[in-house]
């Protein structure tokens, strides 16, 4: 790890002094690329020598607690424990920045929500989902525009699909995706049975026009009336917009706003969020070296959570970590349980980087 960051540390260097000369000050591209550069290295390292030093105050207590006696010799001991778990931390801390950078870190995202298996009972736990969403990102001060949205007769949803947008909204919310399974009693059992359902989630960074470039004549659109509540202008108009894009066969549609051209925009922004997913996935595939284990992959088949009714409990199938307050949880106290997740899921994946599995 210390000739990784030692390295780390010399193209940081390199990067500002070169920062210094007028070819590269006089060069808008190159400026712009040492720029970015620099500023992905400078928390690195400024990490890296905060580790070092605290390294080297560690091995001055232990030799001051070799050499006295009686209570100073006890005061560098107890200065060294305090040391040594400063030292674990900014380890721990450093590790982290082993992982490649996420290019979508910052990103907003498009989440889709859809009842599977389990009937009415399905369509009640993706409302409860939404729910669940929309009162955490409430609470991080984030906003949520929704794309489309198909209700059942019970209050429930078939489908929801929403915008969310704030700050590091997709590096938040990206170990989301997959299967969330449901288990409790529903309010339409009369035996008191408990039953298992599940909704599918989908996390995906938005993608600008210039990330995805969509060429007009590979789209089919469609319009159509827009069905649901909305008002009489939104059922009487061919409002709805479904649009195809021919090359990858991925479809889209919007129908929530009550604007042909609104809905057309936000089918457009999900459709690059959708084509940049499959090239995402295509690329994977395509790694000689892929990692064996694809932990937090964003797999929407991969069974990734369990809500627990009678045990009041939520288990993360990926990691093997359970929260037994299901209540808040759906309340959008989120924080605990994705926190947890994180850290897990990085410390896997920092274990693969390191013994090159």
């Amino acid at each position: 790890m210390i000739e990784k960051f030692e390295e780390l540390k010399k193209e940081f260097l390199a990067i500002e002094k070169k920062l210094t000369l007028p070819e590269v000050i006089n060069n808008s591209e190159k400026l712009k690329e040492y720029s970015r550069r620099y500023g992905e290295l400078k928390e690195v390292v400024r990490n890296y020598e905060k580790f070092l030093k605290l390294n080297e105050e560690l091995s001055q207590a232990m030799e001051l607690a070799g050499e006295e006696s009686g209570e100073m010799r006890d005061l560098a001991m107890d200065e060294a424990q305090v040391l040594e778990r400063k030292v674990r931390t900014s380890r721990e801390n450093l590790r982290e920045f082993l992982l490649p950078a996420d290019p979508d870190r910052a990103k907003d995202i498009i989440m889709e929500i859809r009842a599977a298996v389990g009937g009415d009972e399905a369509g009640l736990f993706c409302a409860d989902l939404y729910r669940m969403y929309s009162k955490y990102a409430e609470k991080r001060g984030w906003n949520i525009d929704t794309y489309t949205a198909n209700k059942t007769g019970l209050g429930g949803l078939k489908e929801i699909i929403f915008a969310v947008e704030g700050k590091e909204v997709y590096e938040m919310l990206k170990y989301e995706s997959g299967v969330h399974r449901v288990q409790r009693v529903p309010e339409t059992e009369t035996g008191g049975r408990i039953h298992t359902s599940a909704c599918t989630v989908a996390v995906l960074p938005q993608a600008g026009e210039v990330e995805v470039n969509i060429n007009e004549k590979d789209l089919r659109v469609d319009t159509y009336r827009a069905s649901g509540s909305g008002g009489q202008h939104v059922n009487v108009t061919d409002s709805a917009v479904r649009i195809t894009h021919i090359p990858t066969g991925t479809v889209v549609q919007c129908q929530d706003e009550r604007s042909q051209h609104q809905n057309k925009r936000k089918a457009l922004n999900m459709l690059r969020a959708k084509i940049k997913e499959h090239q995402k996935l295509q690329q994977e595939r395509s790694e000689k070296n892929r990692r064996r284990n694809q932990i937090g992959s964003g797999d929407r088949s991969e069974k990734i959570r369990t809500y627990n009714f009678p045990q009041n409990r939520i288990t993360d199938h990926r990691v093997n970590i359970s929260v037994y307050n299901i209540d808040a949880v759906l309340e959008g106290e989120l924080d605990e349980l994705l926190q947890q997740v994180r850290k897990e899921i990085t410390r896997r994946q920092i274990e693969e980087i390191e013994t090159g599995s």
